[in-house]
């Protein structure tokens, strides 16, 4: 889907940027991707989650070890980045508490340049992860597994929010 929005945007881009008319010309790039049932739940939507991952985003910063402005420049830079490359109905993006528990001693050990070394490492495995069609590998893990791991992440969580009180 990203790849077929790319070819689109290329050549609606390609067509506006050698066209008089470029106003007219993203326009329609813009109404083919707008439908007008939609858009009033869409920015409903974008709202909502706007609402809830400014603040989460801070939080999540102050538990990473980071300035909570860092947060919410993430949140707008990743939200921008989502709403750009598109989604589904089914898609949830936002900020995780998961990673605390990984990105708190990297921040720790190695600063922010670790810390943006990690999540540039972590993004170029996801997509590795997706090139080579490995998600379906999920299936092979136990539920146990799976809720031990969120367990865990929970208590590790909370323990970390205990020197805070």
């Amino acid at each position: 889907m990203f790849c077929r929005f790319l070819c689109t945007l290329n050549h609606y881009f390609l067509k506006c940027v050698f066209s008089r008319k470029t106003f007219q010309c993203f326009k329609g790039f813009i109404s083919s991707r707008i439908h007008k049932k939609s858009f009033i739940r869409d920015i409903i939507a974008g709202l909502t989650v706007g609402v809830i991952a400014i603040p989460l985003s801070m939080a999540l910063a102050i538990a990473s070890g980071v300035p909570p402005q860092h947060g919410l420049y993430t949140a707008i830079i990743a939200g921008t980045v989502i709403a750009i490359t598109g989604g589904s109905r089914f898609n949830i993006s936002g900020p995780t508490a998961a990673f605390v528990v990984i990105l708190y001693p990297v921040t720790q050990q190695f600063g922010l340049s670790g810390l943006l070394m990690a999540t540039l490492l972590s993004g170029l495995i996801l997509i590795l992860m997706a090139l080579f069609r490995l998600g379906r590998l999920i299936e092979y893990i136990p539920l146990p597994v799976t809720l031990g791991f969120t367990c865990g992440i929970g208590i590790t969580i909370g323990t970390l929010q205990i020197k805070d009180f």
